[in-house]
């Protein structure tokens, strides 16, 4: 075989709207590849050498980085440090390019959800489908914590796949692409579903409908005609250039993009107050109750090895009543600490952990969502984009650095979503007041004032 359209045909699930590393691929395609190469048969596939000079110096073809003169290999060549965590990228690494410009056979019926928008939810959904209709490049939907983001998107994401279109689902956080992935493919029933992140190995198939944090997106190539990119605003995307430049990378030359933020950063509100990003709002819950404002309690976190007695008092009440607890504190590494004083003050309780490289984090989660376990300790990696039933959060040390006024939004949010309410309850607990305290807890009053609370 040595036809470029032989290669795309036999080929095309793994190398449409993709760039990877010449390495990385079958030993079958790139002996394809290179019987192509020698008859001069490459048009539409891409060959390209992994750096190129630009300038005085040399940038990463993959991820654009200007690679730095202290990375460098035993034999003197030079890497790429920014994307290494995706496979190494060096002078002499080749990667493979093909654009996605394939359409899948138009279908009638694609979305098989069968739940129902609020008419507000409608409205915006109408609102953002007739601003991509007279020609916007990209929009901002601004939704508070539990305003149903994700079903506005329903049925957006439908008309572009009923058009024969590829969406790309993407997120920051792991968690937030393993909650979306199920929810996307009971919606969608039809439509071939990927799942792809750091925990979860898998080569592309040519899905339609694509879920994968923003890393992922390194990997891609004009692929998508229409990217929605879920909290915005998360760290590691935000005020990373090399990320922003894999999404621009990876949407198609008339591709759309939708930006979703419950906290959207300064930088694309200051666009949209100037004139420059359409934006859309919705300030009210899909349940139509408002968010649930924190109460700020100070005082010490610890007495000794257990918990101190104003802490004691406060949670004691709640654990009586049965109530499952969210604790989230500033740093993995107290995490230890934390859990110790737990359990010596609530020894009848069952408590556990989760954190960023814990290797069960994924089951953990799972497990908590399931209702096991009533007390699960974590960071600010479930901050967002994750649903939890009926719980009460509690931020210990919430004057820590570490929790950015976003952080603390975020965080308040994940009470009070169910269609029920359940009295949940959200506390800062710390020593001090801080600025950060001050302006979430000013936020959310605001936020429920223009939603008409």
């Amino acid at each position: 075989m040595n036809g470029e359209q032989e290669i795309i045909a036999k080929w095309g699930s793994l190398l449409s709207g993709r760039q990877l590393l010449w390495s990385t691929l079958p030993t079958e395609l790139q002996q394809d590849l290179t019987l192509a190469l020698k008859v001069g048969h490459l048009q539409q596939i891409e060959v390209l050498p992994g750096s190129r000079v630009r300038g005085q110096d040399r940038y990463c073809q993959r991820c654009d980085s200007r690679l730095t003169a202290t990375a460098r290999l035993p034999n003197g060549q030079f890497y790429c440090t920014a994307c290494l965590a995706l496979g190494r990228v060096t002078q002499g690494s080749w990667l493979v390019r093909l654009a996605n410009d394939q359409l899948e056979p138009v279908r009638d019926q694609v979305l098989t959800w069968s739940g129902e928008l609020t008419s507000a939810q409608a409205d915006l959904t109408a609102a953002l489908l007739k601003t991509y209709q007279q020609g916007a490049k990209v929009q901002l939907l601004w939704a508070v914590t539990g305003a149903g983001k994700t079903e506005i998107t329903f049925p957006l994401i439908a008309s572009y796949l009923a058009q024969g279109g590829r969406v790309g689902f993407v997120s920051p956080r792991v968690d937030v692409c393993n909650e979306l992935f199920p929810r996307l493919q009971a919606a969608f029933v039809g439509t071939s579903v990927g799942l792809h992140h750091g925990h979860q190995h898998s080569d592309s198939e040519g899905e339609q409908l694509v879920v994968a944090t923003i890393h992922q997106l390194i990997r891609y190539y004009q692929a998508f005609d229409l990217l929605i990119v879920d909290e915005v605003d998360a760290f590691p995307y935000v005020n990373d250039p090399m990320l922003e430049r894999a999404l621009d990378r990876a949407v198609k030359p008339n591709g759309q993009r939708l930006y979703l933020s419950a906290t959207p950063p300064a930088k694309l509100r200051r666009a949209a107050r100037q004139g420059r990003l359409p934006l859309h709002y919705l300030a009210r819950r899909f349940h139509g109750r408002p968010l649930i404002q924190p109460r700020v309690v100070l005082g010490e976190v610890f007495q000794k090895n257990s918990l101190s007695q104003r802490l004691r008092r406060l949670l004691t009440p709640w654990l009586a009543r049965g109530r499952r607890l969210l604790v989230f504190v500033p740093q993995a590494a107290a995490l230890p600490q934390y859990l110790a004083a737990f359990s010596l003050t609530f020894p009848q309780m069952s408590c556990a952990t989760v954190h960023a490289q814990d290797p069960l984090r994924t089951e953990k989660v799972a497990d908590f969502r399931a209702g096991q376990g009533q007390i699960l300790l974590t960071t600010t990696i479930l901050e967002r984009g994750v649903t939890l039933a009926h719980i009460d959060v509690l931020v210990l040390a919430a004057d820590h650095p570490n929790f950015k006024v976003a952080s603390l939004v975020q965080i308040a949010g994940r009470v009070g979503r169910a269609s029920v309410d359940q009295g949940d309850q959200v506390v800062f607990f710390s020593r001090y007041y801080s600025w950060a305290m001050g302006q979430a807890c000013h936020q959310i009053k605001h936020l429920n004032r223009l939603g008409g609370f």
